[in-house]
């Protein structure tokens, strides 16, 4: 699926091998949890969130130690390395010296203007940009005197503020957020910033919580934003294992057509029409196609006549089921009727088969500029490359 928006034009920065701005992919951003000094548990955690999607990861650099072992995380870490620090001029130094691919901070935090120019001048001779990260919850006293609270514009004004401290010393390798716990806020102070700025944007709500509120926090302002084309990196913020801020992430963007991979599943919410337990099949697919080396493809998982043969036909792959059996549908074609108990083992066959197909077909594409994406579907509604598998009822003879 394509995204149905022109995104916002930014100049373009490189975070190691991830470019930022500039029309690239909006990425993909964690942090990890551990304690950075502990070497070993730092890099099983930055190489669990790269296998999960992790563009680029930041680690937390308070201390000396945390510092000391920058260089090994980043030779050993296999993704771009963000230090994340605060204050302290030393630290920042010792981080660039290690070699890590970006910084995180706010340069009036070192209050000392020799401190900023001296971290501007080593970010710009080893090409490191440096992320200004505002946050309504750690905002200069006296735009709070100013503005009342920390309000969008309250961030914009701190986030101006701080881009001068680095571009009066010629530094201009700068990426910014402007993260706001309430999400209105949020999205009216990116709005507002992109209007001042062309430096890419990292979008992100603070502190939403854990899953159950902060998946829809960020989703909805995260969402809104990329949709008015406005963000090219993003991270996800959860009370939880970074992990599923990666998930959340990687879900988003393939919601807006932003990335092109996996598999989007639809099915439907089932009702009283449905003719089997269309919340056990959709899980059961689900699993298991996660485990599966699929190319984006849309599968539908229908429960009854109404939607379902629409649905499981609109798909890549889909079941519509009636009483007893389900009509299986691929790219657009009946197969045939399969036993509810042969359901999820025929529609995994079919996808195995479509995907050799769609491999087959990128790599007569590759040199015509094709797309040999797919889409599955789960349910009722429009998706990406998908997978559907649907409930229709079974014809009678």
């Amino acid at each position: 699926m394509q995204a149905a928006f022109e995104r916002r034009a930014t100049r373009r920065i490189s975070v190691g091998s991830v470019p930022v701005g500039g029309g690239a992919p909006v990425s993909i951003q964690s942090m990890t949890t551990t304690k950075t000094d502990d070497v070993q548990a730092t890099l099983i955690q930055v190489h669990e969130l790269a296998t999960q999607g992790a563009d680029i990861v930041r680690v937390a650099v308070p201390h000396e130690g945390d510092a000391l072992a920058l260089p090994l995380i980043v030779k050993e870490g296999g993704v771009p390395i963000i230090a994340d620090i605060h204050f302290s001029v030393r630290l920042a130094m010792m981080a660039l010296e290690a070699g890590v691919h970006g910084l995180r901070l706010n340069p009036g935090n070192m209050r000392n203007p020799k401190h900023i120019k001296e971290v501007a001048d080593a970010a710009r001779e080893r090409n490191i940009p440096i992320r200004i990260g505002v946050n309504a919850g750690s905002l200069d006293k006296k735009l709070i005197a100013k503005h009342g609270r920390p309000t969008a514009e309250a961030l914009v004004e701190s986030a101006r503020h701080e881009i001068g401290l680095l571009e009066e010393h010629g530094f201009r390798d700068i990426k910014i957020s402007v993260k706001h716990q309430n999400v209105a806020e949020m999205i009216s102070a990116y709005r507002l910033l992109a209007n001042e700025t062309d430096a890419p944007l990292h979008l992100g709500v603070t502190e939403a919580g854990t899953p159950k509120q902060g998946i829809v926090k960020s989703a909805i302002g995260i969402g809104t934003l990329l949709a008015e084309g406005i963000g090219d990196t993003i991270r996800v913020s959860l009370t939880a294992d970074p992990v599923e801020e990666v998930k959340v992430g990687k879900q988003i963007l393939k919601t807006l057509g932003l990335r092109n991979e996996g598999f989007d599943l639809v099915a439907c919410p089932s009702c009283g029409r449905a003719e089997l337990d269309v919340f056990a099949l959709a899980n059961e697919v689900e699993s298991a196609i996660e485990k599966m080396d699929l190319p984006p493809m849309q599968i539908a998982v229908m429960g009854c006549e109404v939607n379902g043969p629409g649905e499981a036909r609109d798909a890549d792959i889909g079941i519509a089921a009636g009483p007893g059996r389900g009509l299986l549908f691929s790219k657009g074609k009946q197969i045939g009727w399969v036993p509810h108990d042969k359901l999820v083992e025929s529609l995994l066959a079919e996808a195995e088969r479509v995907a050799a197909e769609i491999r087959s077909d990128a790599v007569e594409d590759g040199a015509t500029g094709g797309n040999g994406a797919a889409t599955v579907v789960v349910g009722a509604g429009r998706r990406a490359p998908t997978m559907s598998i649907g409930m229709g009822p079974p014809k009678t003879s």
